[in-house]
Formats: C-alpha cells, sequence, structure tokens
C-alpha cells in the first residue's frame, strides 16, 4: 500500500452520502484541509436511492390523481396512463440537476475527491485505490442499505428492495409492501396513484408507528378510502413464488398474492469488513456508536449519518456533518435534539410532526400535566380548496410550551418548519396564537390551533 505521507489532510471523510458531503463541505468551509472518499456517487442514498428520486415519483402519482380526479374542480381532462420510460427520465433529470449542482459545490470548496472504495486502515488513515490517506482525523459515514428479514431473498425481480422499486421498468398490477414506515407507505402510496393493487403488511398495530397514533389512525383512514389494504398486528413468516407472482404467508397462516413483494422493513448500516472493528471503533448490531457530539470510543474517529444509531434522515446527516466539522475546527458546538427534528412521510396524506407523542409527554410529565388539542383541516380554507382532510394535533404541557406538533394532510410537509420553530423555542400557546397567518394559507391551520390552545379560538368550536 502506497503512503504519501507527505500530505497529511485535516480530515478524511469515508462515504459522501448526506453526512459525509456536509462534514467535507463544511469543514473545508472553516479552513480545513479535506479529503472526500466516496465509491459510487457523491450525494449518497438520499439523493440516488432515497428522498429525491421517492418524492420524484410521489409527485408523478400525485399529477396522475388530479388528472383522473380533475372534473371536481371543473376541469375536464383525459387520464390516459402511466409511461414509466417517461416517469423515470423526469426522476432522473431531478438527480442529475442535483448531482451536477453537489460536485460543483466540492470542487469549489476545494475538497480534495477521491472515487473509491475506502476501508478504515488505522485510526487515522483510510486505504483507497492503492493509497493510504492520512488524516488527523476521520470522519467514518459509509450509510445504510435496505435490509431484509432471515430467509427472504431478494432477488431483484419479484421480491424486491427500495432500490429495485425505485428502477422498476413497469407498473405492477398488484404489489405487497413488507413493512408499514415511512418507506412502505411512502411507495404504497406512490404504486396506488399509478394503479397498482396494494396491500401492506405491517406486523406492529399501527402505520407509521413511531408517529403520534392519532396521525397513524387518520393516515389508516384515508388509506382505507383510497383502496389501499393493510394488514396490521401480525408478523411475516414467509414468501413462496408462485406461477406469475408472490405468496406472503403470515403468522397467523393468513396469505396474500402479488406480482412483486417489496420488503421495505427499514436500512440497515454499512459497516461490515470496512476495518472498524479492527480499528478499535465500538460497534452495535452493525452501528457506530457516538456521544452526543459523534465521537466515537477512538478519539480520532467520528461517525455521521445512517451508519449511527440516530433518525435515519438526510437533514440528521447534514446536522451531525456540520456538527462534527465545526467541532474539529474549534467552534463552540451543541448537540442535534433529535426530538426537534422535522420528520415528514410524504405519502398521500402527508404525515409530518415534530417534538413528542401524546403518549410520551404523559409518560415524561404525568397524564395529568398534558393537554392534546386537535384542530381539524375542515376549517381551514385553503385544505378545503385543494379538497384534503386532516388535522394538525398540538400536545402542551399543561400551562407551559408546545412539546409536539403532529399533522396530517396534503402538503402538510411545508408546515413542519414552523412547527419547528415552536418545539425548538419552546413557544408558548398564547405567543404563537399572537402571531398574524396569512389567509387563506394551509399554514394558518397553525395559527388556529394555536388559538385554540390558547383559550381564545376562531375558526373553530370552543
Amino acid at each position: 500500500m502506497a503512503n504519501d505521507a507527505s500530505t497529511v489532510f485535516d480530515l478524511v471523510i469515508l462515504g459522501g452520502g448526506s453526512g459525509g458531503y456536509a462534514a467535507a463541505l463544511r469543514g473545508a468551509q472553516l479552513g480545513l484541509d479535506v479529503a472526500l472518499i466516496e465509491k459510487g456517487k457523491v450525494g449518497g442514498t438520499c439523493l440516488h436511492n432515497g428522498c429525491i428520486p421517492t418524492k420524484a415519483l410521489l409527485h408523478a402519482g400525485e399529477i396522475a390523481d388530479q388528472a383522473r380526479e380533475s372534473e371536481q374542480f371543473g376541469v375536464k381532462a383525459t387520464f390516459e396512463g402511466i409511461d414509466m420510460a417517461a416517469v423515470h427520465k423526469y426522476k432522473d433529470d431531478v438527480i442529475a440537476g442535483l448531482y451536477k449542482g453537489l460536485q460543483g459545490l466540492i470542487a469549489s470548496r476545494k475538497v480534495t475527491y477521491i472515487e473509491g472504495e475506502g476501508k478504515l486502515s488505522s485510526p487515522t488513515s483510510v486505504d483507497v485505490n492503492g493509497q493510504r490517506i492520512q488524516g488527523r482525523h476521520v470522519v467514518l459515514a459509509t450509510g445504510s442499505v435496505p435490509k431484509s428479514l432471515p430467509g427472504l431473498e431478494i432477488d431483484g425481480d419479484r421480491i424486491i428492495s427500495s432500490d429495485h422499486a425505485l428502477k422498476l421498468d413497469r407498473v405492477p398490477k398488484s404489489a405487497i409492501v413488507l413493512g408499514g414506515g415511512v418507506i412502505g407507505v411512502e411507495f404504497a402510496s406512490a404504486w396506488k396513484s399509478f394503479g397498482t393493487d396494494v396491500t401492506i403488511i405491517e406486523g406492529l398495530k399501527h402505520l407509521v408507528p413511531v408517529e403520534d397514533e392519532n396521525s397513524s389512525k387518520l393516515l389508516e383512514r384515508a388509506f382505507r378510502k383510497r383502496g389501499i389494504k393493510f394488514n396490521l398486528g401480525t408478523f411475516f413468516e414467509k414468501a413462496e413464488y408462485t406461477q406469475d407472482g408472490v405468496k406472503v404467508t403470515l403468522a397467523d397462516g393468513k396469505e396474500f398474492e402479488a406480482e412483486v413483494l417489496l420488503v421495505a422493513i427499514g436500512r440497515g448500516p454499512v459497516s461490515q469488513g470496512l476495518g472498524y472493528e479492527e480499528a478499535g471503533v465500538a460497534m452495535d448490531r452493525g452501528y457506530v456508536l457516538v456521544d452526543e457530539y459523534m465521537r466515537t470510543n477512538v478519539p480520532t474517529i467520528s461517525a455521521v449519518g445512517d451508519l449511527v444509531p440516530t433518525l435515519q434522515l438526510a437533514h440528521v446527516g447534514y446536522a451531525e456533518g456540520m456538527l462534527v466539522a465545526e467541532r474539529l475546527a474549534g467552534l463552540k458546538t451543541v448537540p442535534v435534539d433529535y426530538d426537534g427534528v422535522p420528520r415528514v412521510t410524504y405519502c398521500h396524506p402527508e404525515v409530518a410532526s415534530v417534538g413528542i407523542t401524546e403518549a410520551k409527554a404523559k409518560e415524561i410529565y404525568g397524564a395529568d400535566k398534558v393537554v392534546a388539542l386537535k384542530y381539524n383541516l375542515a376549517g381551514n380554507g385553503k385544505s378545503k380548496i385543494l379538497k384534503t382532510t386532516g388535522e394538525i394535533k398540538l400536545v402542551q404541557v399543561k400551562d407551559g410550551a408546545v412539546v409536539g406538533v403532529h399533522m396530517v394532510g396534503d402538503r402538510m410537509g411545508e408546515q413542519v418548519g414552523e412547527a419547528q420553530l415552536i418545539y425548538n423555542w419552546e413557544a408558548l400557546p398564547a405567543e404563537v396564537a399572537q402571531l398574524v397567518h396569512a389567509h387563506p394559507t394551509q399554514n394558518e391551520a397553525m395559527g388556529e390551533a394555536h388559538l385554540a390552545l390558547a383559550g381564545k379560538p376562531l375558526h373553530s368550536h370552543d
């Protein structure tokens, strides 16, 4: 292994996804000499196999639904079907534009970009392309891949992962989605919009089970109305091929058949065979363990993104990567408050939240100290115009701050920004109620909900 000892970087980053490239860009901005190593394309899962392409598919599905339903708005349109080749071109053009912009950013910040499969070779070096890249500090940011279950082999044809689903050249006539979390319900929603007969299998008792139970129930009601079927509370037992598809059997003996089975049970860390354990890095079930400042137990190594057991969200990766860069540059840093991170599931209708659930609030503060208020979007003019239903639910510590905002409805992901400020700035309902929200907007519903919680409801019943 060639060792160019004359070049020692301040920061060597293994992995160019959201967490890795954020650390690189911020580090370079702060004057650090940075090397970024990526085996695929910079941008990682989010840009190429996750957030961006799935949201493009969901938007295409939204257009399809609007074409089918246009007459209710007085617009005569004809829906003739889905051209998957054209959908993929649209999706890939979006990705290509963002990818080109990101490459330009990396170059403009003078980050040394190395394309190749890297491996940690010591607490201060990474081997890649026959070279040893030395650094005063190393950041591990190798991300995640779709998970499966023991005995359930993903073949890329009938039994597929989200990676395969993003490149599927056809609209399946029927699909079983194994997993009712974010990935599962987003693909179920997009496929239903494309015309697929969809059934979701979720072993827990609700869809999007980490969300507030009220949000889960609202989504389930909306999915039933859309004709998306789901089976809750019973775990997967086995899958087998049929003549022209897949048959899934659950633990209670129930059977479901479809053309394809999407395995959407989450993502696992990419850490095996990369030299982490050999370098002494503490691990748990493949995840790299870190403290609140993203430091591992090895002083010269930090880790960020899906590789560590925090929320698997691109914006969390950005925040963690920037935190590491700022800490290494000598700036004062504040740990990420993961409860204060906005969470959005981009199905139809959308589910968005920030803060803690009502159940969690009662666990922390006591049931008698928690107040919850629901504001129905039926009272919101813009939501009425859009013909979307749903609710904004506020969770408050009695006589104190709002500690949770939970929203279901089309475009609710666009409302989570104000919700984030309300939670993170520990706003009182009366303080938010003083703010004047534009009319008619869906954002106005946030103001109306806080008016009601402050004891002075306007467009809602006492």
